[in-house]
């Protein structure tokens, strides 16, 4: 009887044949008699052809199933160019799709049973999706291909191959940490560029800042910074500063709730003021800038020497905070914690969590972190004025009113512990 592990290899690679011949039947229905090659019966035999070929390889009959394999391949071959010469067209896709199946099926029946039906599934969706691709493409112009061959240099390209490890003075740069601020500053920039050609400039700029703000707010504030400062903004950059920081506030509460559950109620009394000055001046910002239906002009979507200076800044907060470490012990300890959150709050939540119950009392902690929070935004508020100058003015000033609130509550919760 053949074991439960042998039929599951045969199933999955009789699902991926059924995927993807579901797929191209349904493309080709309406391909007049003799011209379809393979529909749902002939890539689903295909795929189990190709999975008893890789259970075959699997016992050590290795030229068997190559055989089986190359048979196969050439007959689908044969069938293909048959009818391409006699219809007179060239497509591809097709014939592609039954290599695949048979290189999926193949997995599946040498062992990889959930990695080949995944690999159907994504095969079936790109299949699918053939109106929308196109669509897309259609929708592309040269500015926009650039830009994304520029980022997918910088972010596959490049990160993946700088060397691991702590170099520099004190070991304060992590080459990977410190590219990885390249990629999520451009990615930011991309993004924005993205969502201006979806969207329109002043919609576009707010879809930026909430997702990026969800992930990193001192990012999409330098993005949006560099915007205005270079004057291409489309009308809602101050209103996305305002706004990113208004959402990192809520992904903050957030993570304290998860991960540092017992500093969770004084935390939110303090910073709940800055939450809701923030949310209402992006709101009151948003309201009034210009009206764009159309995406701004592009300009350059992947801006390389403002990443390289916010990784510059980076890099000197990176060896500030390790010199205090070496030359003041616990409390250098203490300017580390708030120099890292003035750049990631999130440290100081994880370093928080990780305390054992009692070593702090909640309300302090629940300052310290929103003292963290406080440095970021001086940082964020600097970046803006750096980057922003003038055209800048109005996310500037949200941004110092939510200090303003944020520094209320510090100074009155420090006033009760």
């Amino acid at each position: 009887m053949p074991s439960t592990d042998l039929l599951l290899q045969l199933g999955s690679a009789l699902a991926v044949g059924l995927l993807v011949g579901v797929e191209r039947g349904w493309q080709l229905r309406g391909a007049r008699e003799g011209m379809r090659v393979a529909g749902v019966r002939t890539f689903s035999l295909l795929g189990f052809v190709a999975g008893l070929a890789g259970l075959l390889g699997a016992m050590e009959y290795q030229i068997i199933a190559s055989a089986v394999v190359i048979g196969a391949a050439a007959i689908i071959g044969l069938g293909y160019w048959q009818t391409m010469k006699a219809d007179g067209l060239v497509d591809a896709t097709s014939p592609i799709a039954a290599i695949v199946t048979l290189a999926l099926g193949f997995l599946g029946g040498s062992g990889e049973p959930a990695l080949a039906v995944a690999g159907g599934a994504v095969v079936t969706l790109i299949l699918a999706l053939r109106a929308e691709l196109h669509s897309l493409i259609s929708a592309l112009d040269e500015a926009d291909v650039k830009a994304f061959a520029r980022y997918a240099v910088i972010a596959l390209a490049v990160f993946p191959f700088l060397p691991e490890g702590r170099f520099g003075p004190y070991d304060a740069w992590e080459p990977q940490t410190l590219w990885f601020v390249v990629v999520i500053v451009t990615g930011f920039s991309f993004l924005g560029y993205v969502a201006n050609r979806i969207f329109g400039a002043k919609r576009g700029t707010i879809a930026t800042a909430i997702i990026g703000g969800a992930y990193s707010s001192t990012a999409v504030t330098q993005s949006l910074s560099q915007r205005l400062g270079s004057g291409q903004g489309g009308g809602a950059e101050n209103a996305g500063i305002a706004l990113a920081t208004a959402v990192m506030y809520l992904r903050v509460i957030v993570l304290v709730a998860l991960i540092a559950t017992p500093l969770l109620a004084p935390f939110v009394v303090l910073v709940a003021p800055a939450l809701i000055v923030g949310f209402a001046v992006s709101y009151w910002l948003y309201r009034k800038s210009e009206h764009s239906t159309g995406p701004a002009p592009p300009g350059n979507p992947i801006a390389l020497l403002p990443a390289f200076g916010f990784v510059a800044f980076v890099a000197i907060a990176a060896v500030a905070a390790r010199w205090a470490q070496d030359s003041f012990g616990e409390q250098g300890i203490a300017v580390l914690l708030f120099l890292m959150g003035s750049m990631d709050v999130d440290a100081s939540i994880v370093t928080a969590g990780g305390l054992e119950p009692g070593i702090i009392a909640p309300e302090l902690a629940a300052l310290a972190i929103a003292g963290t929070i406080l440095a970021n935004m001086a940082v964020k508020l600097g970046v803006t004025i750096t980057y922003g100058r003038t055209a800048a003015k109005q996310a500037a000033i949200a941004l110092a009113a939510s200090m303003v609130a944020l520094t209320a509550s510090l100074v009155i919760g420090y006033l009760r512990v």
